[in-house]
């Protein structure tokens, strides 16, 4: 009995270490120690589009639209078959002959090809509007693949921010530490009073947190854009883009006559119109004759074979079908009504199309031009928090500036170059927007 507590302790350190071992996994190790992805935004973007499910079953539409198009096509051309079948059939008592009359013989053998053309005017509008369809399905995933864009530079751009706020954060925190160490020697001196100490020691402590909450922002962040462009998870990355480096706005004319070219929501648009218009012609040619037309060759005779009492038994036959439409209790009405409601749609849906079109441009242009003018400001106005943070703490070195001066200039100091920050992102994500307009991704 004595030795249980140390059988238990011996338990539980052995417990522990396998905890330990099973932390650190080979996976997580060779994470660590391999060197990190360098990843530019055109690789994210790219990664991205590989592991996004929605952009996935975007191209998925666009490829099953593009074979329903092919299937369309190849129904206008003339098919060829090989026929083989053997009909078994009761006698009448008389050799050779047969209970019914639809039947040759008491046994019959068919082996023959078969030429089979179909000439409707449906199945051409039906070719034309699975073609305008397939279009339309590559419209849309050209639609998917800008917004997944959008979202890719935003979260790559949030990374680089959250880093940069990281820095800055860890600035702050220095520069409390310092500025309590620098009251602290002050009050030594008797040259402040400790009401000054106190508010050093609230400063930095709010420095710290502040860190920390940069910290796990900057985390958040990092994995946010991991679990977006890596099919497994790996956080083991930096980015190749600089956030701030600088990138042109494009002329307002620019941007217009790119959006009248390459805009894929007016492409899609559009497609959806032409596949209406030959939805109603397909419709419309329920009315008409169709023409059929079957040719065959091989053998139709009372036994398998080429010859029979030495005459061939291989032989062709045509014929030619008319099927002229008469009466079906309004049916082909119905569907060519059917048809032309939805033409109608869409091309309300097509004018609407256009007026978005033109009120987004305006507006994601304004947005971009407003980001990057308050850009220099932002820029310049982090500058000068920083430099007022240097002058006013000197100030109080010697004496001139009160505590509540440096930790208001401490304030404006963070504030300022996280808005520098954060304005940079806006800037970014702004230009990506505007290439979902226009097909232009501006990049460093």
């Amino acid at each position: 009995m004595r030795e249980l507590p140390t059988r238990l302790r011996y338990l539980c350190g052995l417990m522990s270490f396998l905890f330990l071992f099973a932390a650190s996994s080979p996976a997580q190790q060779s994470s660590s120690s391999t060197a990190p992805v360098r990843l530019t935004l055109a690789d994210a973007i790219q990664r991205a589009r590989h592991n996004s499910v929605v952009y996935q079953a975007a191209l998925t539409d666009a490829g099953l639209a593009q074979e329903d198009k092919k299937q369309a096509v190849t129904a206008l051309l003339p098919s060829v078959n090989y026929n083989n079948s053997v009909t078994s059939t009761q006698g009448n008592g008389t050799p050779g002959q047969v209970k019914f009359i639809a039947n040759n013989a008491i046994h019959e053998y068919i082996s023959q090809g078969n030429v089979h053309e179909s000439l409707d005017l449906a199945g051409i509008a039906g070719a034309r509007k699975a073609s305008a369809n397939a279009s339309v399905a590559k419209a849309r995933a050209e639609i998917a693949s800008r917004g997944l864009i959008v979202t890719v530079v935003q979260s790559y751009y949030a990374v680089a921010a959250a880093k940069n706020k990281v820095e800055a954060a860890k600035k702050a925190a220095d520069e409390g530490d310092r500025f309590l160490k620098l009251t602290g020697e002050l009050e030594r001196g008797g040259e402040v009073a400790h009401s000054d100490v106190i508010k050093a020691e609230l400063q930095a402590n709010d420095r710290k947190r502040q860190l920390q909450e940069a910290n796990l922002a900057f985390l958040n962040a990092r994995l946010d854009l991991a679990v977006l462009v890596f099919p497994n998870f790996n956080d083991n990355y930096e980015l190749a883009e600089d956030l701030h480096a600088a990138i042109e706005l494009p002329t307002s004319a620019e941007v217009e006559s790119r959006a009248a070219r390459d805009n894929p929501d007016i492409k899609a648009a559009l497609e959806t119109v032409h596949a209406a218009d030959h939805g109603v012609s397909a419709a419309r040619a329920g009315y008409l004759p169709s023409l059929g037309f079957d040719y065959f060759y091989g053998i139709d005779a009372p036994r398998f074979a080429t010859r029979t009492n030495g005459l061939s038994n291989l032989g062709s036959s045509a014929v030619a079908t008319l099927n002229i439409p008469v009466w079906n209790w309004g049916a082909t009405q119905s569907r060519v009504k059917q048809a032309q409601l939805q033409r109608d749609q869409a091309k309300r849906e097509l004018s609407l199309t256009q007026k978005k079109l033109l009120a987004s441009l305006k507006s994601l242009y304004a947005e971009a031009q407003t980001a990057a003018d308050e850009l220099t400001s932002l820029q310049r106005s982090a500058d000068l928090g920083a430099e007022s943070l240097r002058l006013i703490t000197l100030r109080y070195k010697n004496g001139e500036s009160t505590v509540l001066e440096v930790v208001d200039a401490q304030n404006t100091a963070t504030a300022t170059d996280s808005a520098y920050q954060d304005g940079a992102v806006r800037y970014r994500v702004a230009l990506a927007n505007l290439q979902t307009l226009t097909g232009a991704l501006t990049t460093p």
